[in-house]
């Protein structure tokens, strides 16, 4: 078979995943995905530094970087082309979009009867504060991005003035989220396929788990509860494999967060499992006839 991993560097993630191709008869080239260039009519339809994508089996996406709106959306445009032409997409470009963006994942979930705090997103002024006041305490978040980057946590009325304000000098929109109180850790499930292929426990001495943020990852097992969640979580979304973020509120499992396309050097480093290659086999699994 022939792969692709497009990212935008060769780092951990795409060397593990590259091995484990390997390991599999599998020999993956890697694509640098801010170098995109497509052509309508005309071939190739899409390529990398005059490396045509379409002659691919599939391509493993491993991240879809910040950039502006324009080369988002044509990232993305890109990805459901070379799809409707034949090539396995994997995380689909309609399930990247579905958990890209904060927004659409809430919505998805609560339309879905997933727990998932509540949420407010608004582009005025007014209705953030109106938020704020129904909340008490809640998480500002960007609308994309990941690994904790941009997250505020307010409880106070004029820090609250003050961080919508200067949002609003930068024509940012609000996502605003009720802060749930859940101790200190959450828990990341990895779902690949229609397993939980593993699990951890993210402790930190603050409210945010993210191990890039400082967060110690612990072993740990899911129950029955949370593993149905983060599987209806993942057929829901229609992920090939995911990251799905779950707090502890009071008695039940609240969905936070869903990663479509996860890191999970924090994870590998409490299980004997190889995670890439979970991924890997689950890829191939699926261009087989």
């Amino acid at each position: 078979m022939k792969i692709g991993i497009l990212a935008d560097r060769r780092g951990w993630h795409v060397e593990a995943l590259a091995k484990a191709l390997a390991r599999r008869g599998s020999e993956a080239d890697f694509f640098p995905i801010t170098r995109l260039s497509a052509r309508a009519p005309g071939h190739p339809l899409a390529s990398v530094m005059g490396r045509p994508l379409e002659t691919y089996d599939a391509l493993l996406v491993r991240t879809i970087p910040e950039g502006s709106l324009e080369q988002i959306i044509f990232r993305m445009d890109v990805l459901h082309r070379l799809e409707a032409a034949g090539v396995r997409i994997m995380n689909r470009p309609a399930t990247i979009e579905r958990t890209v963006d904060k927004y659409y994942t809430s919505s998805l979930l609560a339309s879905g009867g997933f727990p998932t705090p509540r949420t407010v997103v608004a582009e005025g002024f007014d209705e953030a504060m109106e938020a704020f006041r129904e909340f008490g305490d809640i998480v500002v978040k960007p609308l994309f991005g990941a690994g904790g980057r941009g997250m505020v946590r307010v409880s106070d009325a004029e820090i609250a003035y003050r961080t919508f304000r200067a949002l609003a000098l930068t024509r940012n929109i609000f996502y605003i989220q009720e802060f749930v109180p859940h101790g200190d850790y959450d828990l990341r499930g990895l779902v690949v396929g229609d397993r939980v292929v593993a699990a951890m426990r993210r402790r930190s001495v603050g409210w945010r788990h993210n191990v890039s943020q400082g967060a110690r990852p612990e072993a740990c097992l899911l129950d029955e509860e949370a593993i149905g969640l983060c599987l209806g979580v993942s057929k829901l979304l229609g992920t090939d494999y995911a990251g799905i973020d779950l707090l502890r509120a009071g008695d039940v499992w609240t969905v936070v967060e869903v990663n479509s396309i996860p890191g999970w050097s924090g994870l590998q480093r409490t299980t004997e499992i190889d995670i890439a290659q979970e991924i890997a086999d689950h890829l191939l699994t699926q261009l087989q006839p």
